[in-house]
C-alpha cells in the first residue's frame, strides 16, 4: 500500500503585469506536481504552459483589504502590493478556504525557480516540524511552510507589534526580520543581536523555539545572490555540478538581468550565470 504524501499548498499575491522571470517560475512549478501553488491576483492574462498545480484566484487588492479589516477587527493598511509582505504569516488566517484541505500551508514569491522540493522537505521532516525556513538565520518570506493547525494559523499574533504593523502604511518586513534601515541580519548574527523597531516574525518563532513551544527547522537549503554555475536540469537546481538546492531565489539576479532571450516555452535544461540564462547542451 502506497502511503499518501503530506499535502502542501503555497500562496503568493501578485498585482499588475507578471514579471519577466515569471515563465521560469511557472515551468518549475510543473516539476513539483505533488505541491499546489496558488496565486491571488488581478491579472487576467492567459499563462502559457500553465501546469494544473498552478492555481489562479482572482481578487483585487481592495477586496483583500476590506476582508482583512473585517477579520482582524481593525482597519488594515494595504494600499500598495509590496505591503502584502507584512501579511504573509497571516495568509492562512486570511484565506482559510484555500488551505483547508492541506496538511501544510505556506507563503512564496514569484522570483523563484524551484528545484525538487520534496527531495528536501521529506515526509520525515514535515512530520517533525511545525515551521520550516529555507535559511538558518531568519524566517524566509520567499518560501516558508507552516503546519496547518490553529497554533500556526495565528502564530503571527504572538508579536506584540502585529496590529501596528498591519495597520501602518509603511512596509516593515514583518515576515522576515524587519531589517528596514539596518544592516541585513545575515549569517553570523542571531536575531537577539539584531536591532529592530518591531518584533518581527523571526523574533516570534526563534523565541518560541528556544522555549520549546514550537519545533522549527532553519537550514540553508536555497541558493541566492550571484553564485553563477547554476543548472536547471529536469526539475533539479544544481550548483557547480556538485550541490543541489531546493530553489534559486532571484532576489538580486532579477534586478540586473542583461539582454538574454526568454523562449516562448522554457526548456527542461538551462544554465544560469551571474548575469545571464543560457540554453542548449549543459
Amino acid at each position: 500500500m502506497i502511503k499518501k504524501l503530506t499535502s502542501i499548498a503555497v500562496l503568493t499575491c501578485w498585482y499588475g503585469d507578471y514579471p519577466w522571470y515569471f515563465p521560469y517560475y511557472v515551468h518549475s512549478c510543473g516539476f513539483n506536481p505533488t505541491i499546489d501553488f496558488y496565486i491571488i491576483t488581478d491579472n487576467v492574462d492567459e499563462i502559457p504552459y500553465k501546469p494544473d498545480n498552478l492555481i489562479i484566484v482572482y481578487k483585487t487588492l481592495g477586496e483583500i483589504k476590506k476582508m482583512a479589516s473585517g477579520k482582524f477587527g481593525f482597519e488594515v493598511s494595504l494600499d500598495y502590493p509590496f505591503k502584502l509582505n507584512d501579511f504573509k504569516p497571516a495568509y492562512n488566517f486570511l484565506f482559510p478556504e484555500i488551505f483547508k484541505a492541506y496538511d501544510y500551508w505556506g507563503q512564496c514569491d514569484l522570483d523563484i525557480i524551484y528545484g525538487d522540493i520534496r527531495a528536501f522537505l521529506t515526509e520525515e521532516m514535515l512530520n517533525s516540524y511545525e515551521y520550516l525556513s529555507m535559511r538558518p538565520d531568519y524566517t524566509t518570506g520567499c518560501f516558508s511552510l507552516y503546519r496547518n493547525n490553529e497554533k500556526m494559523k495565528t502564530f503571527f499574533m504572538r508579536s506584540k507589534d502585529f496590529q501596528f504593523v498591519l495597520s501602518d502604511y509603511e512596509s516593515w518586513c514583518f515576515d522576515e526580520c524587519s531589517e528596514r534601515g539596518y544592516e541585513p541580519l545575515g549569517i553570523g548574527k542571531t536575531i537577539d543581536e539584531f536591532e529592530t523597531d518591531i518584533e518581527s516574525f523571526t523574533h516570534v518563532v526563534k523565541a518560541a523555539e528556544a522555549k520549546g513551544e514550537i519545533k522549527a527547522h532553519f537550514d540553508f537549503i536555497l541558493f541566492e545572490g550571484f553564485p553563477g554555475k547554476i543548472i536547471f536540469n529536469n526539475g533539479k537546481i544544481i550548483f557547480a555540478n556538485k550541490i543541489e538546492g531546493i530553489m534559486y531565489h532571484l532576489i538580486y539576479f532579477k534586478k540586473i538581468r542583461t539582454n538574454f532571450r526568454i523562449p516562448k516555452k522554457i526548456p527542461n535544461n538551462y544554465r544560469i550565470s551571474s548575469t545571464k540564462i543560457y540554453y542548449g547542451k549543459i
